[in-house]
């Protein structure tokens, strides 16, 4: 239903229903959007007595955060964190090598990106110390 909605950019439940593509029962496609919405998956309008339907996120984003919350969850299982982390590296590598060099690019950028973050607070702190010192001691 969700591929439907992406496709249409927004739908009522009978709109969904009208080209065949769907082959449920009209209860069981607004139940499963009703479950979309309360999930925050999708926004909804009333359209005169039903409701329409249009998704909160694109795919790319809806994947995005997918994957997010599964590697969140994987690190956040309680596992020594170097297990979780062999497991995302054994996965990358056996759906394509090239992936690893990317993955490697991907951390090394983030591992600058952190130490210039780190650079930037520490000189933030050393200046913020600095001037409270000298206002000590005046």
């Amino acid at each position: 239903m969700l591929q439907e909605l992406w496709s249409r950019g927004s739908a009522t439940v009978r709109e969904l229903l009208a080209d065949g593509q769907i082959r449920q029962a009209y209860t069981t496609v607004m139940t499963t959007v009703d479950r979309l919405y309360k999930k925050g998956m999708l926004n909804r309008t009333t359209e005169g007595r039903a409701f329409r339907y249009t998704p909160r996120q694109t795919p790319g984003e809806m994947q995005r955060v997918a994957a997010f919350e599964g590697i969140r969850q994987l690190l956040g299982s309680g596992a020594p964190t170097a297990l979780p982390l062999s497991y995302l590296v054994e996965a990358v590598s056996e759906h394509d090598a090239q992936l690893l060099d990317e993955l490697q690019l991907l951390v090394e950028t983030k591992r600058r990106e952190l130490q210039k973050r780190e650079t930037r607070e520490h000189t933030k702190n050393t200046n913020r110390d600095r001037n409270s010192n000298s206002k000590e001691q005046r």
